[in-house]
């Protein structure tokens, strides 16, 4: 519990600027818009809120809450002015079945050991109403594990086949599924191919992973991601560093 205290408050402290923050939230923004269309009085709910910062993102879409069991990003999202947060396991969610609409989960589950993480997304079946949808995103590629698997407490990565088996095999279907990060992925891919080469580090050294870059270069970056999230609306990345997928909980 202690690593995942130092990953949220790295995390923290990046999520405002960092380019994969902001890319982050143009990836998820559209899908987000399909899954709210001509609904009114919509609730939302992120499964492991962190600090939650993705809380306030989503409160432009309806009414959103969130809960983590970890304490220190809720106190760190408590002191940023965010309400209706709450301490509580992703595996036994205190929420009532079919309440809400949009179900999210953002780099969650590959930190979950794989009891807990089908018991999550059970969990997410039960709170989403007949009709509604869940929206998360995970960890991509075998090949991609690097330092921040090791902030992170990454158990897994995952593949397209490998999320859309978890979620269908809950009650879910699959309505987009597709890699982001694909522009970044070769420089990616030698920056964490060398990472594994010279050794994972500790968790205490592995932060510099997280760390927002000097400002020329974070911008470039964050515009070479926005180019991305507008081709992503239309296609579907055959690669990348993370994996995005809506569905459907049957009506």
């Amino acid at each position: 519990m202690r690593e995942m205290d130092q990953l949220l408050r790295a995390t923290a402290r990046a999520e405002a600027r960092h380019f994969w923050f902001r890319g982050f939230r143009r990836f998820i923004g559209p899908l987000l818009k399909r899954a709210t269309q001509g609904l009114s009085d919509v609730r939302l709910v992120d499964f492991g809120c962190g600090t939650g910062a993705n809380v306030d993102l989503l409160n432009h879409f309806g009414r959103a809450y969130g809960f983590d069991l970890t304490f220190v990003g809720l106190k760190i999202g408590r002191e940023a002015g965010r309400r209706r947060l709450a301490q509580a396991s992703v595996a036994d969610a205190p929420l009532p079945a079919n309440a809400f609409d949009v179900v999210t989960s953002f780099d969650v589950l590959y930190g979950l050991p794989d009891p807990v993480e089908k018991a999550a997304i059970a969990e997410m079946f039960r709170v989403a109403r007949p009709g509604g949808h869940v929206l998360i995103n995970v960890a991509a590629m075998d090949c991609l594990k690097g330092d921040h698997s090791v902030l992170g407490r990454e158990v897994r990565r995952y593949s397209r086949e490998s999320l859309s088996h978890l979620l269908t095999s809950a009650g879910f279907v699959v309505e987009r599924i597709t890699y982001t990060n694909a522009s970044l992925f070769l420089p990616m891919l030698a920056v964490r191919t060398y990472q594994r080469w010279r050794g994972l580090p500790e968790e205490a050294e592995a932060e510099s992973d997280i760390t927002v870059p000097a400002a020329p270069l974070n911008g470039l970056l964050t515009g070479i991601l926005y180019l991305e999230t507008w081709w992503v609306r239309y296609v579907d990345n055959p690669f990348g560093s993370s994996l995005l997928c809506l569905a459907r909980k049957p009506a």
